[in-house]
């Protein structure tokens, strides 16, 4: 059953209704843990505090007055000082409440401090406020708009806080699905798309394909090729991450194919033939990929995703073999026999479609996320994708590794896949998001012989190349990497500790670096969470049907996890009820 179900009596609104009515004064959990990285209070800690007094619904402001302050006098002077004759009905900010010096314990990060950060989220109307809610109405005449969390003050936001036009600050752990790299406004991305030698790359829009500027292979060697996968030669542009995935395709039917041929070129036959959308010009191959899987909204692409059927419905879809993808069972090393019986249940599988797609589509590629991001967070081991890439080399078909979601450092590694040591690379890895830019990178036998096969008008776009090495450079200044794991590993452990805290309602914790999620029980519980999460003062987002994901930017470091746990534990509290 939902912890928040569509009842009054344990909706929302009800938890409201306890801020108002003493709910501070029920004594909560402790969550402790072992060791030095984690020691929070529940609702004794600063943040908690200041979320529970400047917080509101999506219909109505609920702020606490000087009665309701008042009332919990004797609990709160213990842990925060205020001045009651600066409390007022009318509004709520940072400056009238002074938190206790007491920070909670985390590691320290050899990451320097994001300049002029804001010190904390601060949340001042409801959510969406009163000039996201017109905007959304004058959207709303002319496109969709309900996927719209609020609408953005890009200029006022800074770091890890993104600030909406209403003046609230979220501490930002979704990080723009993702592929927020160094935060909002880095100087030094400022910096590169501001210096008037980058100007001719901003004032007009080159077809890379056919006119790329003078300094283009310079560009592309200082970025992309300066952190390829290992044994990966080549790199191909993209906009992004759906058509990287589509154009992967391509190579790799184009690849299948010319092996098919000898390597030779195409037919006579082949030319005239696929001008009709019939064989052997259009050949009847596939790609294999795997339940959960999210690789992009284009058709090619769509056929390989199956996270969300809201997705595909609707959809033509082509006829490719799907097969399931290990689901793990945490915490893991409970679990060690069941876990590796599923993965190789899994791969046989996986090997017994390529196996009886041959008589009907042959597969060309296997297709496979290191982390099955969009599907809930997925994980299987390293040696499971280690014997993935042996049954994709051992049938003849290409290997697929989508980075788009995972690539550019937020799993501690620059590529999550570098952490499976494959002794035969991927035969394509692809790319976007954090990353900046869209693309591909891929093995020399993938390209293909002609030109215009691989090509789009633009192929890419230059800009992009400017703010990717502005966030390498920055990477690899503050070790940004290295930052990652650490907060990482805090994040993990304080999520682990609010897990038996609440372990009806947060359970498997799992991540690499600040690739984190955990699950609730319903999607119901779920949405509730990203829902109070927003109200606090944390932009959040969901993965899957039941999991909470953290996407947070490379600059994330420890001071903004204990923030991230504090709020977390409180809206914990508030959805477990009294």
């Amino acid at each position: 059953m939902s912890f928040i179900s569509k009842t009054s009596s344990r909706s929302r609104y009800f938890i409201l209704r306890q801020l108002n009515h003493g709910i501070f004064s029920r004594r909560t959990k402790a969550a402790t843990t072992t060791g030095e990285h984690w020691n929070a209070s529940s609702l004794t800690d600063f943040q908690s505090w200041k979320q529970a007094a400047c917080f509101s619904t999506s219909s109505s402001s609920v702020l606490l007055n000087k009665a309701v302050f008042s009332s919990q006098a004797s609990i709160m002077k213990k842990h925060m000082s205020f001045d009651e004759n600066t409390v007022d009905d009318d509004s709520c900010h940072s400056s009238r409440i002074v938190y206790p010096q007491r920070p909670i314990p985390h590691p320290i990060s050899k990451t320097p401090a994001f300049p002029d950060e804001y010190d904390s989220a601060l949340m001042q109307t409801s959510i969406p406020g009163p000039k996201s809610t017109e905007l959304l109405k004058e959207m709303d005449t002319y496109q969709n708009t309900k996927t719209v969390h609020f609408f953005v003050d890009y200029a006022q936001s800074r770091g890890n806080y993104i600030v909406d036009v209403d003046g609230n600050r979220y501490l930002d752990v979704l990080g723009q699905i993702a592929s927020l790299p160094i935060g909002y406004n880095h100087p030094e991305m400022a910096k590169a798309i501001t210096d008037p030698r980058n100007l001719s790359m901003l004032t007009q829009r080159p077809c890379l394909g056919m006119l790329p500027p003078a300094d283009w292979t310079e560009r592309i060697r200082n970025t992309l090729m300066r952190f390829a996968p290992k044994g990966l030669t080549d790199a191909t542009t993209m906009m992004c991450g759906s058509c990287s995935n589509e154009n992967a395709f391509k190579a790799a039917f184009i690849w299948y194919r010319t092996k098919q041929r000898m390597g030779k070129p195409p037919t006579q036959e082949d030319m005239t033939s696929c001008m009709s959308n019939a064989a052997p010009g259009a050949p009847d191959l596939s790609i294999l990929s795997f339940s959960g899987g999210f690789h992009g909204r284009l058709l090619g692409c769509m056929s390989t995703t199956h996270s969300k059927a809201i997705h595909k419905v609707d959809i033509p879809a082509f006829d490719w073999p799907v097969t399931p993808f290990p689901s793990l069972k945490y915490p893991l090393h409970d679990y060690i026999a069941e876990n590796v019986a599923d993965e190789k249940r899994c791969l046989a599988l996986a090997e017994e479609s390529i196996i009886s797609q041959k008589s009907k589509n042959p597969v060309a590629a296997i297709i496979v996320e290191p982390i099955q991001a969009e599907g809930g967070d997925n994980h299987a081991s390293p040696d499971f994708f280690r014997k993935l890439r042996d049954i994709a080399s051992k049938h003849g078909v290409a290997f697929i590794v989508d980075e788009v979601q995972t690539g550019g450092g937020s799993t501690g590694n620059f590529w999550a896949h570098e952490k499976w040591e494959l002794e035969n690379p991927p035969d394509i890895v692809t790319f976007s998001k954090k990353m900046q830019t869209g693309g591909y990178y891929c093995k020399r036998e993938f390209r293909p012989e002609e030109g215009y096969r691989i090509f789009n008008t633009w192929m890419g776009d230059p800009s992009k190349i400017v703010q990717l090495e502005a966030f390498l450079d920055v990477m690899e200044r503050d070790d940004l990497l290295e930052n990652t794991r650490i907060t990482g590993k805090y994040l993990m452990d304080g999520l682990f500790s609010l897990s038996e805290t609440y372990p009806e309602l947060v359970s498997n914790v799992r991540g690499k670096g600040t690739y984190i999620a955990v699950d609730f029980p319903t999607t119901q519980d779920r949405d509730t969470m990203i829902s109070l999460l927003r109200q606090y003062g944390v932009e959040a987002g969901g993965s899957g049907d039941t999991s909470l994901r953290l996407r947070p930017a490379l600059v994330f470091q420890p001071k903004h996890a204990a923030e991230f746990l504090n709020i977390f534990n409180f809206a914990c509290n508030q959805m477990e009820g009294p």
